[in-house]
């Protein structure tokens, strides 16, 4: 008797315990959230660093009475996820005022969310769930990362019940705490549209740290990718990662880009057959940038100096009869790469005149050889027409190929170190040249999709045969240097020569080369 008795408390306590897996199981929290608090209570999360500022802003939001929902815009890699993960970090280790003390920060899974839903209602039914959970925990808060998804996810054909409407009578309320972030172009053409939306909402700009700010960063991060990939990093190759990846890197933001590189190169340097180094130098780190760049390792380094000191005579063992030219030329790179520039302009702006076949479009090919970067060039007798102009920058909305890009733009940004040959200036359409001024003076050109394009580590080289033969016979052949042109037909805006960053730069045979050619 007592044994059955026993094996009932026994099957009992079975049941029970299978009632709590079950209901374990079930919950939303569980099923459709990531939760951050018990994530740093394990030590998952990587440490914040700095950000103090938007941190205090991030809780004096949260501890308002109405309209507690803070939202981080900034750029993609700036670091807005890893605050809120440096706010559930703060809680965990009682860094946090006594409202906030004992909160549980809930990251939401829409793609959980989405999966599985087959029929209508499915999706409705478990937000519901969650935002029920929620109300179950008064001190619970919901981060939405990439919040702009919200807006339309889950909404079915003709109905407007999305995610979005279903959040906003809690966070009206105040019954639930939200913290959201989103990119600016994310924010400005979906989140801010929603008017009633994004007025529950405090917007939290989260700018770029500095190099000095992400130096720190990468130095707080150090001992987490060093257990990882089993080496030491040396400070100076945390200095080059910051640095370098500023200077070089400019499709992406700091500090991600930075992290990125300091994470490659340890595995860069522990895959290494045959090496038992286990330290990450500044070499390392230089070699990790000249792969994702496309840039030779030597323009990184202080080699890049003895480089440009041997720039014009390597220029003229390949280029005959331009001394002058190539004198000019290097000249003026080595004052731009000594910093003699303006911080926001190209490497060089140049014009080279002359008669057809002297060797201008040659001299731009060498110099972008010996330098080891891109060239690209640019036949622009195809830019006659006034409409052609869209193709350097691409069409406008609602003309064909508006999603294609603009062929400049998109080739400066797959190749930000480059030199860039405009070959036969004078033939092109006049609006081009209030393009090239806006390159020439800031080094920036925005496509049609609004994306910009650096041309800070360009060499910009316009060629031209206008007035050759005035210059051939009014000109003597050692006259050439830096001056400007007389108007002519195409130039009608003065500023695109008189400007002070464009070198005019006359290329001629010398006499004694005349009579072979």
């Amino acid at each position: 008797m007592e044994e059955e008795e026993d094996e009932n408390l026994n099957y009992d306590n079975g049941d029970e315990e299978e009632t709590r897996q079950n209901r374990s199981e079930n919950d939303p929290l569980k099923l459709y959230t990531n939760n951050l608090s018990k994530q740093a209570e394990e030590n998952r999360l990587d440490p914040l660093i700095g950000r103090e500022n938007e941190l205090q802003r991030t809780i004096q939001i949260l501890c308002r009475r109405r309209k507690n929902n803070p939202i981080y815009v900034g750029d993609p890699g700036v670091g807005k996820t890893a605050i809120a993960e440096g706010l559930a970090l703060m809680i965990h280790e009682g860094r946090t005022p006594d409202l906030l003390e004992g909160a549980e920060i809930f990251s939401l899974d829409i793609g959980a969310l989405l999966a599985g839903t087959k029929f209508r209602g499915d999706f409705e039914q478990r937000i519901k769930a969650v935002l029920k959970a929620l109300l179950q925990k008064p001190k619970s808060i919901l981060f939405i990362d990439e919040i702009h998804t919200i807006i339309g996810a889950g909404a079915t054909s003709g109905g407007s019940m999305d995610v979005s409407n279903l959040l906003k009578p809690a966070l009206a309320k105040g019954d639930i705490r939200c913290i959201g972030s989103t990119t600016y172009d994310e924010y400005k053409k979906v989140f801010e549209k929603d008017r009633a939306l994004s007025r529950r909402f405090q917007k939290i700009d989260i700018t770029e740290p500095s190099v000095p700010d992400t130096i720190q960063i990468l130095n707080g991060l150090k001992p987490r990718y060093e257990k990882h990939h089993h080496l030491r990093y040396t400070r100076s190759a945390l200095v080059s990662a910051a640095e370098l990846s500023a200077k070089y890197v400019n499709d992406r933001y700091l500090p991600d880009k930075a992290i990125d590189i300091i994470d490659e190169a340890g595995s860069l340097v522990r895959l290494k057959q045959g090496s038992k180094r286990k330290t990450v130098n500044p070499q390392d780190i230089e070699r990790v940038i000249a792969s994702i760049t496309r840039i030779p390792v030597e323009k990184m380094t202080s080699n890049d100096k003895e480089q440009l000191k041997d720039l014009e005579k390597r220029l003229k063992l390949q280029v005959f009869g331009q001394d002058d030219a190539i004198r000019i030329l290097t000249q003026a790179i080595k004052r731009s790469r000594a910093g003699l520039r303006g911080p926001e302009q190209p490497i060089g702006s140049f014009l080279f005149t002359g008669p057809t076949g002297v060797g201008k479009t040659e001299l731009a090919k060498q110099l972008a050889f010996i330098m080891g970067i891109h060239f690209q060039r640019f036949d622009m007798s195809e830019y006659m027409e006034k409409h052609t102009v869209s193709r350097l920058i691409g069409a406008p909305p609602g003309y064909v190929g508006f999603d294609q890009g603009g062929l400049l733009t998109d080739a400066v940004r797959k190749n930000p170190h480059c030199v860039v040959l405009l070959d036969e200036i004078e033939k092109a359409h006049p609006d081009i040249f209030n393009i090239l001024l806006q390159v020439m003076d800031h080094a920036t050109l925005t496509d049609n999709n609004g994306r910009e394009a650096d041309f800070r580590n360009v060499v910009l080289i316009m060629t031209s045969n206008v007035g050759a033969k005035e210059m051939t016979s009014s000109v003597s052949d050692s006259a050439v240097g830096c001056r400007n042109l007389h108007p002519n037909r195409p130039w009608k805006k003065p500023s695109a020569l008189n400007s002070a960053t464009v070198w005019t730069i006359s290329c001629r045979l010398p006499g004694f080369l005349k009579k072979w050619c």
